[in-house]
Parts: structure tokens; sequence; C-alpha cells
């Protein structure tokens, strides 16, 4: 209701300031006013002046925004290749930055130099081959350096030597959740095909191939940190993206096909959330959080729980309406933590046994309470049935 009634307001102050307006036209009838719609000195050294000043808007609201929102941006890297990531991104950014002061500042400056007056002619000349040479062969360069350095990092990221000693991971994308699966002892992921998704066996594992009896099935990601992790990601449904920001980690999860991402982890989740970066922004958050819980509290709302950091998985590619919602909770540990976390999982082939013991009782097993409850029924209906006909007889 209030933001109806906002916008009744906002659309009658247009239609006053709109009446106002030929209000002002009305009351300038019989001055002398210039008709020929051709722009005079004046009117070119003002809108020469109002160029400038948006220029200003420009470089000033540029400068605030790095200002104020320039601490939000992603900070310390969680994995090796982060700083190459970082260094990357930096680089493109400085570039992008230094080329739009420049051209903005060009761009205005000769509007304003050359701008319309009635004792200047316009200077034409059909091309300059300078002029062509210099803006085409300058981009063409830095452009040619930024595509050979991304490709240096991309290499540098994705090469996975067959020989190196990596932890094999699948990660499993569906609307709206992942899963993971861990290759086990022998390091190697059983085949696995969506048709044969059926019961416990939520991500269609082929539990016929040798290397999937040691597989396990986890909803929440452990690494260990100094130790290459080898993702493969699959799809069920749709076009999803796993991405993982600390760690400078992104890629598509396609329908159909299996693509994959290999990183290092540098920081445990209790090391990064002891950062003085993270410390602080902690902080903040709970602020933040504490102040709307006070608001909360005072309508007999509940409040809100205190913020803790955890690494994420998320999906970054809008693919339904909870979209929003898929994440999943990603944890570095030291080596001997993961490796007492792993030990503790039960394989994918326990969980179905387990499963298929659940829905056959034993053999010679006690009956349940509603069978024994049953038994007793009819033993009474019998032991009343037959007191009745004893009776009858006595009686004659």
């Amino acid at each position: 209701m209030t933001s109806l009634l906002v916008i009744i307001v906002l659309v009658l102050l247009a239609v006053a300031l709109w009446q106002l307006t030929k209000i002002f036209d009305l009351t300038q009838v019989g001055a002398s006013s210039d008709d020929s719609q051709v722009a005079s000195d004046n009117d070119n050294n003002v809108q020469g002046y109002i160029m400038f000043g948006f220029l200003a808007f420009i470089y000033i609201f540029t400068i605030y925004g790095l200002l104020k929102w320039g601490n939000l941006a992603l900070h310390t890297p969680a994995s090796e290749h982060g700083s190459l990531v970082d260094n990357l991104m930096n680089i493109t950014w400085v570039l992008i930055f230094i080329v739009q002061v420049i051209t903005q500042g060009l761009l205005y400056w000769f509007s304003f130099k050359n701008r319309g007056n009635k004792d200047r002619k316009a200077l034409f000349f059909a091309d300059s081959n300078k002029l062509e040479a210099i803006w085409s062969i300058i981009p063409s360069v830095v452009l040619a350096c930024l595509i050979l350095y991304g490709l240096y990092a991309w290499n540098n990221i994705m090469f996975v030597d067959k020989d190196e000693d990596v932890i094999e991971i699948e990660l499993y994308a569906q609307q709206f959740k992942w899963t993971a699966r861990y290759a086990g002892q022998d390091n190697v992921l059983g085949k696995a095909n969506v048709r044969l998704i059926e019961g416990v066996n939520t991500l269609g594992v082929d539990m016929s191939d040798p290397n999937a009896q040691d597989d396990i099935v986890v909803s929440e990601l452990h690494i260990p940190k100094g130790k290459k992790v080898h993702f493969k990601m699959r799809s069920q449904d749709v076009l999803h993206s796993a991405y993982f920001p600390h760690f400078r980690a992104q890629m598509n999860c396609v329908p159909g096909m299996v693509t994959e991402f290999a990183f290092v982890p540098t920081y445990t989740t209790a090391e990064y959330r002891e950062l003085p970066f993270m410390v602080e922004k902690v902080a903040n958050i709970n602020k933040l959080r504490a102040e709307r819980s006070a608001e909360l509290v005072a309508k007999g709302g509940t409040a809100l729980d205190p913020y803790t950091f955890d690494y994420l998985l998320l999906c970054n590619k809008i693919c339904g309406a909870s979209h929003y919602n898929m994440q999943m909770k990603v944890v570095v540990d030291t080596p001997e933590d993961y490796k007492k976390w792993l030990s503790e999982k039960t394989t994918l082939a326990q969980d179905i046994k387990a499963a298929a013991a659940a829905e056959k009782p034993a053999e010679g097993a006690a009956p349940t309470t509603d069978t024994a409850a049953k038994v007793i029924d009819t033993v009474k209906t019998v032991v009343d049935t037959v007191k009745a006909a004893v009776a009858k007889v006595a009686m004659k």
C-alpha cells in the first residue's frame, strides 16, 4: 500500500511540473524570442560547460564508488592459483580505469574546444591514416597482451598431470542442491548415469562398476589444505555453474557432459577466519545483524543468529526459482582432520545395502507392535466367543 501511495504522489508531482512549464510558456507570450531553433554561441557555451559538469560527475562518482564499496570485493585468495587470477583482474581494472579517464577527458575536451561558433568553420577531412593506426594498433597490442596472459593463467590453472597426486571428487548439481562424491581408497570415481538414479542412489552411480564400490556420497564438502583437488562436475537437469569465490574457481556444469577444475587450498577454514580483514568483516556483519535483530524483536519476531564465516560452493547460473538457495558448505581441514573425517563416512554401497535391509525385515524377527496388537485382539475375540458358548450350554 505504501508503494502505491508513493507512485501516485510521484505521478501527481510529474503532472504538476508539466503544468508549471505550460504556465511558464503562457507568460512568455508576446515577448521577443528566437524561434529559429539554431543554436547560438551562448547555447553552445552553456552546453559545453554542462558537458564538463557531467565529466566531473563521472570522475567523482567513480572515486566515491571505490572508496565506498571497495572493501566489499573479495580479499585474500584461498588457493594457490588465486593470486594469479587476482593479478590478471587487477591489471584489467587498472587498464580500464586509465583508458576511461583518458578517453572521457579527451572526448569532452575536444567537444568543448570545437563547440559551435559563428565566426569559425568546422574542418572536415575524409580520413586520417595516422589516427586510424593509433586507435587500431594500440588497443590490439594491449588486448593481445591481456589474452596471452589470460591463456598462460588458464593453462597453469587447468592443467592436471595424469601422474600427479590429486584427490578425485565429483560435484553433482541439481535443482537446487549440490552433492559431492569422493572416489574412495582407489581414488577412481565409478561410472554414473542419470538413468540409474533410484532410491538411495540419487547420483545414478553404476554399482556394477568395481571402482564405484568405495565411493562416498556426502552433502558437505571437506577438502584438505595443501593438496590438489580435482573436481569433476555433472548436472542432472539444467545448466549450473560451480562457483568457489574464495578459491577463485568456477566451472559450468552442463547436462550430458563432465567438466573439470582443480585447485590447491592454502588456508584451512579456521585459519581464514583468523585473517585480520575477515575478523573485521565478520564483526561489521554481526553489528548490522544485531541492529536488525533489535528491530525484529521489537516487532515480536525472532533475532538473527550471529554470522560465522564459512567457505561456500555456489551456483553462478540462474537455474530456477530457488537458485539463490543453491549452496554447499565447504570445509578446508588439515590433512589429518580430513583423513579422520573421511574415514568416518560410509560408502554408497553400504548405504544401498542398509536401505535394502530396512525394506525387508529379517526372517524370524519379532513381530512389530502393530502385528502383536492384532494377534492380541484376535485371541481376545476367540476367548470371548468360547466363554459365551460355554455359558449357553450351562444354562441348558
